[in-house]
């Protein structure tokens, strides 16, 4: 749950400072020990906690008290906590959407003064790892030199070349990036390249390297706005190779003061790595569009072929600010489809990756399609310039065409358990 610094005024400074409602409540009327707190703390501390992605903690009363009417407001709107798929479609292992009756918990705990409850009544407060959602790593890749950011201007989009250092193929079951600001990091992808010999410098370059081989189906993660990491479902692991390094398409953005970022991938190694059925994934992409001036619904659509049986276990759909809608579906050879993502409102701010509850069983020669809308009109307040032809491009005026996705080989047909999050 996420919820904007400006709401804070005179209506907050007036809940600071209103009645004893906060240490008692009527009978009757929620109280944030007993009703609210186990809320927020199943669905919205992950991020809105000290020191990460929100701005923000709601772990404590005191420190969720003065931002109860803004809460509320953005639980009604269903606006927090971000939620981009439609669950009517097929459900989602990590549907973070509150229920019906958690939003009427929060209003009525809002309207009824949010009182405070009683202590004991508190749930236990969940465990983190500082700086990390995916729990402490067992390794940590770092970038061998910082890079200095500008205080204005346009940053050229830079590749770096981080070595893992691995003496033999390891098998990881969470990974995640961790920026070194966050401020000035717009988007990082990131590769894992297998072992060509050469030690990696580090040095930070203006174009990728494009002589060395990718490790196919291995990833450390990229970056997007308000990402947390990866971890795998129990008996679910990737494999970095021995050798391999990390490159990176590092994405930076100015804000007004010289900033120096190095940022860092860690990674938890899997307990039974001979076990591990393997997590692999890919790209559905289609460079080649040209979005028409002032269209509100321009479409474009791009497909893969699946060349061996796999189960489709989680997609994610990235666009830049004219995205509007996105969906993923599944062709399978006899001739039958399934929709197995909607996204009818696509938000750039919030690009999840969603965790289908049963995977999709594709066997090979099956296609998976993506169908991304694209609203370059005026009536899209985001859209720099609705004058303009668009096509594929690195900077946030321009678009991308990208639906990733994620799989999972041996998995039996009854076995729902073991997705992953590409």
């Amino acid at each position: 749950m996420r919820v904007t610094a400006t709401l804070v005024g005179a209506g907050v400074m007036a809940l600071v400072l209103g009645s004893a409602a906060g240490a008692n409540a009527a009978e009757g009327t929620p109280t944030f020990a007993k009703d609210v707190a186990p809320i927020l703390y199943d669905n919205c501390v992950a991020c809105h906690r000290p020191n990460h992605l929100a701005p923000m903690s709601l772990i404590t009363y005191d420190e969720a008290r003065p931002w109860a009417r803004a809460v509320k407001s953005k639980v009604l709107a269903r606006e927090m906590p971000p939620w981009g798929a439609d669950t009517s479609v097929r459900a989602y292992k990590n549907d973070t959407s509150l229920s019906q009756r958690e939003i009427d918990t929060i209003a009525a705990w809002v309207d009824g003064g949010s009182p405070r409850g009683n202590d004991a009544d508190l749930p236990e407060v969940p465990q983190f790892t500082e700086g990390w959602s995916i729990g402490e790593p067992d390794l940590v890749f770092t970038m061998l030199e910082p890079f200095e950011v500008p205080a204005d201007g346009t940053v050229p989009y830079s590749y770096v070349t981080v070595p893992t250092n691995l003496t033999q193929d390891t098998w990881i079951s969470a990974y995640e990036f961790v920026p070194g600001d966050r401020r000035v990091l717009h988007h990082v992808i990131a590769q894992v390249m297998e072992d060509d010999g050469k030690p990696a410098t580090g040095e930070v370059l203006l174009r990728r390297d494009g002589e060395r081989t990718q490790a196919e189906g291995a990833t450390v993660g990229g970056y997007v706005p308000n990402r947390l990491g990866t971890v795998y479902p129990d008996g679910v692991a990737t494999r970095l190779p021995a050798g391999a390094d990390i490159e990176a398409q590092m994405h930076y953005t100015t804000i007004g003061e010289p900033v120096t970022d190095q940022s860092s991938w860690g990674v938890v190694l899997a307990a039974e790595p001979d076990s591990m059925r393997r997590a692999s994934g890919g790209q559905v992409i289609n460079p080649m569009f040209r979005i028409e001036p002032g269209n509100p619904s321009f479409e474009v659509t791009a497909s893969r072929t699946i060349k061996e049986d796999t189960y489709l276990s989680t997609m994610m759909p990235h666009m830049h600010v004219r995205g509007k809608s996105a969906k993923f579906i599944v062709k399978f050879p006899d001739g039958r489809e399934e929709v197995a993502l909607s996204v009818p409102n696509y938000d750039f701010n919030w690009q999840l990756s969603y965790q289908l509850e049963e995977p999709i069983f594709m066997p090979a020669g099956s296609e998976l399609q993506t169908v991304f809308t694209y609203d370059n009109s005026t009536n899209n307040r985001h859209n720099p310039d609705p004058t303009a032809e668009v096509g594929w491009g690195d900077q946030t005026w321009e678009e991308m065409m990208l639906g990733y996705y994620g799989t999972v080989d041996g998995l039996e047909a009854n076995d729902n358990e073991n997705d992953e999050d590409e």
